[in-house]
């Protein structure tokens, strides 16, 4: 071995990494790998940690919500419960490491769920619901709505934007069970708060004051959606401040039949109503659509009352007020009698007539119900009322047709005509095929406080179609003896006590048509089968009732195509309707 050769070798080994300086690279990889595991385990901790928090207190607050859904006077206890939940879970949803998982693929889509539907439920239930209520409860000489709108009018935004991630993510085909579920709930609730929270401050007049003619019916006399339009007093909202600026009854009305109002009657209306139909205020309500009932009462106190721009029309009967006495308590009127929520119907709807010649103390009678209007809307206006039990007796209200709204504005409309307070017979049969039974007194009486009705509607299926029967039984539960007796106000102008006339037109669903009609009475005639109105085939049949008798008229609709189950609208009448509906395969 030369000395070339050995200096070589030595040369090779000291450029060699030795294994001392592999050992110590080698750590250091170990190390980096396991503070990653480290961090990982620590965020899947955390992570969980916060899930397990949040889902406890979803779960809590879903349990208190479908409580809430289920029984509406139950909100007052309920509201401080869902707040706190809903502030715990949004808070620990809302953590930089739970956002930064919602790029995870598929776990995201959950995470994003869980904090969107957490923060939803915060700012709807704690920067809105409990600081509004707070400042009701609170008192103080400012209206109420007054009071409430700079909480709506802050939250409206928000609101508005989370509505939109709910929905987006709702549809996400990633959400598991328990997330789906929460997801689907709060979804649907934002969904049906948004849109009114968006636009309340506007009805309010946050931005200009606004004018709103609200119609008093009395079912006494039945038409169509309710009864005649027997007074309207005109509302003005300025910054969630409401006050009465105008008040007009029936008789201020220029009521000569054919005197048309200008606005435009469908020949199918003008087919089945006639001419009293938009040249009488009364009739207004006639056909049942409420968009075509607000067009005319606009019209008419333009007219005749007053030229004041009218951005809206609402509609309330007695029935409806004796639900929302039940929240506000008795009122003391001028005329000495309490009126509570088991005498307003009778008082305003029978005792008046019996107090009070109306023919010729029309004057009198006017007084008291606009004393009436004015108690009712000082209770509402001042907050002088109980919260949860006038959340549920408005929505009892607006189920049955007793209380309708229609705005002018579009964008305002647009949010409301699918909802029942619109009064706008659905134009499909995708949800549900809504049936329509409508009443109309022509005896130019008050007879519909003694009106007993039913109405039975079954639905049968086969290949490619459904067929409706609907049975409609009107029975004037009355003695002779009593008829006599009554005021002549309530007897019919034409006909006095010896009978009564009332028109019944049963709207088939969409895309039916009219097939038989059976009629059992003993003077009751088919009117019409060929006119079809508000996208529907109508058969109208008028009947004549004496004192205790009844009728019975069967009509048949049918069509080819998907039909969803079969339901019923109809007119709130002063004694409920006995209504059964039996679906395909019930």
């Amino acid at each position: 071995m030369t000395a070339d050769s050995g200096s070589t070798r030595r040369q090779l080994r000291e450029a060699a990494p030795g294994p001392q300086k592999k050992r110590h690279t080698g750590r250091w990889v170990l190390l980096g790998i396991g503070i990653l595991v480290l961090v990982v385990i620590v965020w899947v901790v955390w992570l969980g940690i916060r899930v397990v928090q949040v889902r406890g207190d979803l779960t809590s607050a879903q349990s208190q919500i479908a409580k809430v859904q289920d029984d509406p006077s139950t909100v007052g206890d309920s509201l401080g419960g869902i707040g706190e939940h809903a502030a715990a879970a949004a808070s620990a949803a809302g953590d930089p490491i739970w956002r930064a998982s919602e790029w995870i693929p598929w776990a995201g889509d959950n995470l994003r769920g869980v904090r969107l539907a957490s923060q939803s439920l915060d700012v709807l239930v704690n920067d809105l619901a409990r600081p509004a209520l707070g400042a009701i409860d609170g008192g103080g000489d400012a209206p109420v709505l007054e009071t409430v709108l700079p909480y709506i009018t802050d939250s409206a935004p928000e609101i508005t934007e989370l509505a939109g991630e709910v929905h987006d993510v709702a549809a996400s085909d990633s959400l598991i069970g328990p997330v789906r579920s929460g997801v689907d709930m709060v979804d649907q609730v934002m969904s049906a708060t948004s849109p009114f929270v968006a636009i309340m401050p506007d009805l309010l007049g946050a931005d200009g004051a606004k004018n709103y003619l609200l119609v008093f019916q009395n079912n006494a006399e039945s038409v169509g959606l309710g009864g005649s339009a027997a007074s309207q007093t005109l509302l003005s909202a300025d910054g969630g401040d409401l006050s009465i600026t105008a008040q007009a009854s029936s008789a201020d009305y220029d009521n000569h039949v054919g005197n048309f109002v200008d606005v435009d009657i469908p020949d199918s209306a003008n087919q089945l109503y006639g001419d009293y139909y938009g040249s009488r205020v009364n009739m207004a309500p006639a056909r049942p659509d409420f968009p075509s009932m607000a067009e005319q009462m606009r019209a008419f106190w333009n007219r005749d009352i007053g030229d004041q721009q009218i951005d809206g029309v609402l509609s309330i009967d007695p029935i409806a007020l004796s639900y929302i006495l039940e929240a506000t308590g008795p009122l003391e009127l001028a005329t000495g009698d309490e009126m509570t929520a088991d005498n307003a119907v009778q008082l305003l709807l029978s005792d008046v007539y019996t107090r009070w010649d109306s023919m010729a103390d029309g004057d009198v009678v006017d007084a008291f119900f606009a004393s009436v209007a004015g108690q009712v809307f000082d209770k509402i206006a001042t907050g002088d009322f109980d919260i949860p039990t006038m959340i549920s007796s408005v929505g009892k209200g607006i189920d049955q047709g007793s209380i309708l709204f229609h705005s002018f504005d579009d964008s305002v409309q647009q949010v409301i005509q699918d909802d029942r307070i619109a009064g706008i017979l659905p134009t499909s049969n995708d949800t549900a095929s809504t049936v329509g039974v409508y009443l109309r007194d022509e005896s130019s009486s008050k007879i519909d406080y003694y009106m007993k009705s039913a109405i039975d509607v079954a639905q049968t299926c086969s290949d490619g179609g459904s067929t409706f029967q609907v049975a409609t039984t009107l029975h004037m539960d009355i003695s002779q003896a009593d008829a006599d007796a009554l005021p002549a106000y309530v007897m019919s102008g034409n006909w006095g006590s010896s009978q009564f006339r009332t028109t019944i037109y049963v709207y088939g669903p969409p895309g039916t048509t009219v097939g038989d009609v059976q009629i059992d009475g003993r003077d009751v005639t088919v009117l019409s089968t060929d006119v079809d109105d508000l996208g529907r085939p109508v058969a109208a049949v008028q009947a004549y009732l004496q004192p205790t008798e009844q009728a019975t008229v069967t009509a048949t609709f049918s069509g080819d195509g998907d039909f969803g189950p079969a339901d019923v609208w109809s007119t709130p009448m002063v004694n409920a309707t006995d209504t059964t509906v039996e679906a395909c395969g019930e």
